[in-house]
């Protein structure tokens, strides 16, 4: 059985090795929530990268995140058909778009080609982009922190780790 199926953590928190760490996801919350786009929208575009990433520690955790913030069980069920759910803004659309583009390997070319970046452009102002970019950056920076040390999904931050 592993660890996270015996509730428990691979490693215990990064705070006690690294203490700045905690400095950086708060420096990174604060950007984020600084008003440019909807908090909810920064959540839905962190669960999709946690479901394209396969890790149910962050899907758990936006989940939560969105059903606090009020959202319907529709819209977050359907996070991981949004293409052809009817529940989505244009604005919110283009931004999952984006999160897949950055997340998702293409083979055959740019991953965030110039349509899709003016497509963005036409929903986000330069701030609000950046604001987008660094949602996108805060998922990237903790992704391998969950798919390697394995925090326990539906813990409170600071009570996730075991060990």
């Amino acid at each position: 059985m592993s660890a996270v199926e015996q509730g428990r953590s691979r490693l215990p928190d990064p705070a006690t090795f690294i203490p700045e760490v905690g400095e950086i996801a708060g420096a990174m919350a604060r950007a984020l929530m600084n008003g440019t786009i909807p908090k909810t929208t920064v959540h839905l575009v962190q669960l999709r990268a946690g479901q394209l990433v396969g890790n149910t520690y962050h899907t758990v955790r936006q989940t939560e995140e969105l059903r606090a913030a009020g959202e319907t069980e529709e819209r977050i069920t359907a996070v991981a058909s949004w293409r052809d759910a009817p529940y989505f803004t244009d604005a919110e659309k283009v931004a999952l778009e984006l999160v897949e583009a950055v997340l998702t390997p293409n083979p055959s070319g740019e991953r965030v080609p110039d349509e899709l970046f003016a497509r963005a452009a036409a929903h986000y102002d330069g701030k609000a982009l950046w604001t987008l970019i660094v949602a996108i950056g805060q998922m990237c920076f903790f992704i391998p922190v969950a798919l390697i040390a394995k925090p326990v999904p539906g813990r409170p931050i600071g009570q996730n780790y075991t060990g």
